[in-house]
């Protein structure tokens, strides 16, 4: 990836919600995942080049608010993130985010962004790829197990990527899956609003657990998965939040980001340190096989990796290129004279 440039003026061009909804809108919702996918999907293939270490994470008893760091050498990313499931009982977001990226060689920023739509886009892009590399060929029916915020951008970046084409809906929220059976109406998939997770799976061949609650969890039992399926866990993860009863985890070939944050994180977070994984990039290079076999159950762990958000940022700052969706800040000194910020203060006078 080729460098951007600072501002000679010293502004950082900046996308809030409102212009980052207009450019998802511009683009289309099913393009715009595509076309994010592809730029993820490109730098998990450059994968060994990237500066890599567990988020930074802060916990309290309410959620956890984290950093997400990562560079490629030339470009420097990261993304500030919060996760508190009992949000929502407030009238806030369980999820907030805004991310940067900046010139490795001047240290300067040169893109500052929301990010709390533009993660729930990058995480469905990043499910759907790996589903595209994992899943059953032609797969075409997906159970979408919790239906908040992040479940209509998990079903159409599932149809978009995947092809799929009927889509089982459950939460423990009925008025979730009344929301997400709204918004996906017209949208060209059959939906269909299950009573419990054992009706929702009924003829899946994927499954993607997406919920938030902060606790060990089952969302998934054993006996509820046969061969064949592929899953995604990717509800939002911290230590202590799981959705899989282990025995799946037993069962399945497991995939992941980067092991170090997801054995803290993860569903794996319950098995043994040396409990077999497999990095997807490894797939996605060809480095190693995927899915080997009709029977086989492949399960992707997914926490979210800084990587992602990198490459969703990277997307967003070509995206702006001839449009006028974002704002010039001035958030960054600039003396006439580099040795001299007293002397600019003092013309504020």
């Amino acid at each position: 990836m080729k460098a951007p440039t600072p501002s000679k003026l010293a502004y950082v061009p900046f996308v809030s919600v409102d212009n980052m909804m207009k450019l998802i809108l511009r683009t289309g919702i099913e393009t715009t995942l595509k076309e994010l996918a592809k730029y993820i999907e490109d730098d998990f293939r450059r994968w060994e080049l990237f500066d890599k270490t567990p988020r930074v994470a802060s916990h309290s008893a309410e959620g956890v608010i984290e950093l997400m760091p990562t560079s490629d050498g030339e470009v420097y990313g990261f993304k500030y993130v919060n996760g508190h499931p009992s949000n929502t009982k407030e009238g806030l977001q369980t999820v907030t985010a805004f991310g940067l990226l900046a010139d490795v060689a001047s240290g300067y920023p040169v893109l500052l962004s929301e990010m709390t739509v533009l993660t729930a886009l990058r995480t469905a892009a990043t499910s759907a790829m790996v589903a595209k590399h994992l899943a059953p060929k032609n797969a075409k029916t997906l159970a979408l197990i919790g239906n908040g915020a992040q479940s209509e951008f998990q079903a159409l970046g599932m149809k978009a990527i995947v092809g799929i084409e009927h889509i089982r809906l459950y939460d423990i929220d009925k008025t979730a899956t009344e929301k997400a059976m709204h918004n996906l109406a017209g949208m060209n998939v059959t939906l269909t609003a299950c009573q419990s997770p054992q009706e929702a799976i009924e003829g899946a061949e994927i499954i993607t657990t997406c919920t938030a609650d902060k606790q060990y969890a089952t969302i998934l039992t054993d006996n509820m998965v046969g061969a064949g399926i592929h899953i995604n866990a990717i509800g939002g993860d911290c230590p202590g939040k799981t959705e899989l009863h282990k025995d799946i985890l037993s069962r399945s070939d497991v995939f992941v980001e980067y092991p170090p944050q997801t054995r803290i994180e993860g569903d794996i977070q319950q098995m043994p340190d040396d409990f077999p994984v497999t990095e997807m990039w490894e797939v996605i290079t060809g480095k190693v096989k995927g899915r080997t076999n009709d029977r086989q159950i492949t399960l992707f762990d997914g926490v979210g990796f800084a990587i992602e958000d990198f490459s969703a940022l990277r997307y967003i700052k070509d995206k702006l290129q001839g449009t006028d969706l974002f704002q010039q800040l001035d958030m960054l000194a600039d003396p006439d004279d580099p040795r001299d910020l007293f002397g600019m203060v003092q013309r504020a006078k």
